[in-house]
């Protein structure tokens, strides 16, 4: 009689970071699990550095220039087949890594899994407001060579070569604890929107600016029961309406500098 064991795949966690000290240690610490935590970098100013050698992560760093092109940068350089991609204001609950080990010690079926995500806005839940779970799906666990960003500014998803599965339990979204952040990375992120909007060839109009920015929030806000999750829902959906609005408005403006 033979014994057939399946030898568990190893595991890189990747942290992209940029001044985390606020959000990293505690990141970190629901990480210990992986065979190597790899931090990289933009040059942060604050203790993340000194937080993430506390753990013995590796430190890689790059000058940032978007999400997807920071990550593709990085995924090649994990030392490990399997890479768990988790940004430091996510949390790993004890339910999400009895899953991961589960898909590690297994026979691999695909190259690549989603696992949903529970987000959490100004320190509390949003069940709704297309924020659920059930809605916010992204693939985070994934095999390093099967897999890479797409090359887009902003909202890039994961190109898995192969079939993809699903996790069930949740990571912890603590995103935007206090509204100065929202508004700062709404900043950016409505920019690099509206750079890929260009550089997909749209032309924007008067439709753009007048409708898209009250659909968002009648989306959220009606269709998705934003209203159930109170104030935070409505300033939420509100919130997101403008986000819009920004972003076709500098799409807008980029469209006629270039004329």
């Amino acid at each position: 009689m033979y014994d057939i064991t399946v030898t568990k795949a190893r595991l890189t966690a990747i942290i992209p970071t940029f001044n985390e000290e606020a959000n990293i240690r505690d990141c970190l610490e629901q990480l210990r699990f992986a065979d190597e935590i790899l931090v990289v970098d933009s040059f942060s100013t604050d203790s993340t550095l000194d937080i993430a050698k506390e753990f013995n992560a590796r430190i890689i760093q790059r000058e940032y220039n978007c999400s997807a092109s920071q990550k593709n940068w990085a995924i090649p350089q994990a030392k490990h087949e399997w890479i768990l991609l988790c940004d430091s204001d996510e949390r790993v609950t004890a339910e999400l890594r009895r899953e991961i080990e589960e898909v590690l010690a297994g026979e691999q079926q695909h190259v690549g899994y989603s696992i949903p995500r529970a987000n959490y806005f100004l320190g509390k839940r949003i069940r709704h407001c297309g924020w659920s779970p059930e809605r916010d799906r992204n693939i985070r666990l994934f095999m390093r060579d099967k897999s890479r960003y797409e090359d887009k500014e902003v909202h890039a998803d994961i190109i898995c070569d192969g079939s993809v599965g699903k996790l069930h339990s949740p990571l912890m979204h603590h995103s935007f604890r206090t509204f100065e952040q929202y508004i700062a990375k709404m900043n950016r992120y409505t920019t690099w929107g509206a750079k890929d909007l260009i550089n997909a060839g749209r032309k924007i109009g008067t439709f753009d600016l007048t409708f898209r920015p009250p659909m968002t929030f009648l989306k959220m806000y009606i269709l998705q029961a934003g209203f159930l999750d109170g104030m935070r829902g409505f300033i939420l959906c509100l919130a997101s309406s403008f986000y819009t609005l920004s972003k076709y408005t500098k799409a807008w403006l980029m469209g006629r500098s270039s004329e």
